[in-house]
């Protein structure tokens, strides 16, 4: 298990070398390396782990989903793919439109390591928030009413996934850090 998973790292190390999180100095990279975590946290498998570490390379780098699928195998570039936005030059709202109506019906393996990117992001920017307060925003292309727009969206849909009875601790904690995040 530690080889895959090692190799997962040095290459989201590699393929996110000197990004950096959004208006921060922090390394991109412990983005994808929280993922990581969060994931073996909660029991989920090898495959979800090595995927939420790859999570971003396809979007925002040089990696591409057969080069996943040759190094990780098919179940990982599945996962990547399915936390993957599509094609940059769409309009930002057209892409997470996308990715609200997918995640709604997608594989629940798939859901969860969203769920888990999301909450991650979330988290991130209420920390960002409680430095700068509204300042946070003006670091997004798209400012609070569609970043609330859009993980508002993002909970509803993946509502469908987790809340018949098939809770999931990331998807609550998902929950009440957005309620924290917007409240006015």
């Amino acid at each position: 298990m530690e080889h895959r998973i090692e190799a997962a790292i040095e290459l989201a190390a590699k393929a996110h070398l000197n990004q950096v999180r959004k208006g921060t100095d922090i390394p991109y990279v412990t983005h994808p390396y929280m993922l990581g975590m969060m994931l073996m946290e909660a029991g989920c498998s090898e495959d979800q782990i090595i995927a939420g570490i790859l999570h971003d390379t396809v979007e925002d780098t040089w990696v591409t989903l057969e080069y996943i699928q040759e190094h990780f195998g098919e179940r990982v570039a599945v996962i990547v793919a399915g936390c993957t936005e599509p094609d940059k030059k769409l309009s930002w709202k057209k892409r997470k439109q996308h990715t609200i109506e997918y995640l709604r019906t997608a594989p629940r393996e798939i859901c969860i390591v969203a769920c888990v990117d999301k909450l991650h992001n979330a988290w991130s920017i209420l920390k960002e928030y409680e430095k700068v307060g509204d300042a946070v925003w003006d670091r997004f292309s798209r400012g609070y009413e569609d970043q609330k727009w859009y993980y508002e969206s993002l909970i509803e849909s993946l509502g469908t996934q987790f809340d018949k009875g098939n809770r999931v601790e990331s998807y609550e904690a998902l929950k009440q850090v957005v309620e924290r995040l917007f409240e006015r």
